[in-house]
């Protein structure tokens, strides 16, 4: 008699258990598992599913003694390496301009041409270096061997991702991450103009770009998933597309610097600005807005910025802005094997080669701007102003970005 109560309320609690892991999970993956029966990383595969009603059954049912993994596996198949793009049977009779053809469901595009060889090898060279570097005792950084779970929450709130293409983007300010926020919004349409999913990324307002409502990050995972945040995000980075663009350290601290000092900006002025001035200039009292300081010629120098870059008494206070915080301090390379690492240098053929892996180069295109660019030639009249012990100690700060990220050791600069 007790054993076959026991055995009721085990099917009642088991019942239950399944229904609340249903309800949990239906709400990020339900609405968009049309787009994920197929794989997805590094890139989708072209697929040919029956329909819902055809697929074949599975040979067991996962309950809530087995891994979460077999749930979410109903969603979510495994990738299977780098996608190969099907040839037709018979081409015989295509044209030559007929090179590609659609699938409008998924707005996959397939490719009938290869990506070029030195291309392809190029990543498959920076992939290839950021395993070797995160497995280099010699290259030594804060959180190099801890573990993803080992990350706190709120250092996760960089990797965005879009559940429709399975894709998460981690974006590094001052690396053209505004056009690719705006990429993502397009491509997980959670901009609606009239009803109709924005299409055109230049259309999207700047201040709709930077507003954390149009992105579903990971740090966003724990409100609404709770202790299953941390498990969920591991099922998606196995599984979805993963990419990351970066720049030459030093270039993008020139700038940030040129970006949110040279420029009027009243939130960065009263927040850093102010302090360098008073730290570093000989300014006790400086003017109380950007514009009294621009009124009078007053701003931070470079070399006042890389003194607060060095200064100890900054991280003591609060941790680097996300505009000269470090790469591997943003998107934890050696916890995340990125699929794709793009570099500004090389933003344009790699923006589309992205595009083409992710096969949505059909549905958006990377907006091409050279507005503001800040080039590397600058590298010796920028720094010039700065003494060279402390062009060595910044090195030794964001020397790990250049070592991750393939960037050689700056010596016409540090070694004057």
């Amino acid at each position: 008699m007790g054993t076959s109560r026991m055995f009721r309320i085990f099917v009642v609690l088991g019942s239950a258990f399944m229904i609340l892991l249903i309800i949990i999970y239906w709400d990020d993956v339900g609405a968009s598992h049309l787009y994920l029966h197929t794989p997805v990383s590094p890139g989708p595969k072209i697929p040919h599913p029956p329909p819902p009603h055809q697929q074949p059954q599975t040979s067991r049912t996962p309950s809530f003694l087995s891994d979460i993994d077999a749930f979410v596996n109903q969603f979510l198949e495994p990738g299977t390496g780098e996608p190969t793009d099907p040839v037709p049977a018979d081409t015989s009779n295509q044209s030559e301009k007929a090179e590609e053809r659609y699938i409008p469901r998924r707005e996959w595009k397939i490719h009938l041409t290869p990506v070029a060889a030195e291309l392809r090898e190029r990543q498959e060279q920076r992939r290839r270096l950021l395993q070797e570097m995160c497995a280099n005792d010699s290259v030594v950084f804060p959180g190099k061997n801890r573990s993803f779970d080992d990350i706190p929450n709120k250092e996760l709130d960089h990797l965005i991702v879009d559940d429709r293409h399975g894709i998460i983007y981690c974006y590094v300010p001052k690396v053209a991450c505004s056009n690719w926020k705006r990429i993502m919004i397009v491509l997980s349409e959670s901009l609606l103009r009239d009803g109709v999913p924005q299409r055109d990324p230049l259309a999207i307002p700047r201040d709709l770009v930077h507003n954390n409502s149009m992105h579903f990050t990971f740090n966003k995972f724990w409100k609404r998933y709770g202790k299953f945040a941390k498990h969920l995000m591991k099922v998606k980075l196995k599984k979805y597309t993963k990419f990351i663009f970066v720049r030459d350290p030093f270039v993008r601290l020139i700038s940030a610097y040129r970006n949110k000092f040279e420029l009027r900006n009243e939130d960065f002025y009263r927040r850093f600005a102010q302090v360098m001035l008073r730290r570093y200039a000989n300014q006790p009292t400086p003017p109380a807005s950007v514009d009294e300081a621009f009124g009078v010629g007053i701003h931070p120098s470079f070399s006042n910025f890389i003194q607060y870059l060095l200064d100890p008494q900054t991280e003591k206070e609060m941790p680097f802005n996300e505009h000269w915080r470090q790469v591997y301090r943003l998107c934890h390379p050696c916890q995340i094997q990125y699929d794709f690492v793009g570099h500004l240098e090389t933003a344009e053929d790699d923006a589309e080669q992205l595009l083409r892996q992710l096969r949505v180069d059909n549905v958006v295109e990377f907006p091409t701007s050279h507005r503001n660019l800040t080039a590397s030639s600058w590298e010796a009249d920028w720094f010039s102003t700065v003494p060279v012990e402390a062009r060595r100690e910044l090195y030794k700060l964001y020397e790990p970005d250049f070592r991750l990220f393939g960037y050689d050791r700056p010596d016409s600069i540090l070694n004057e």
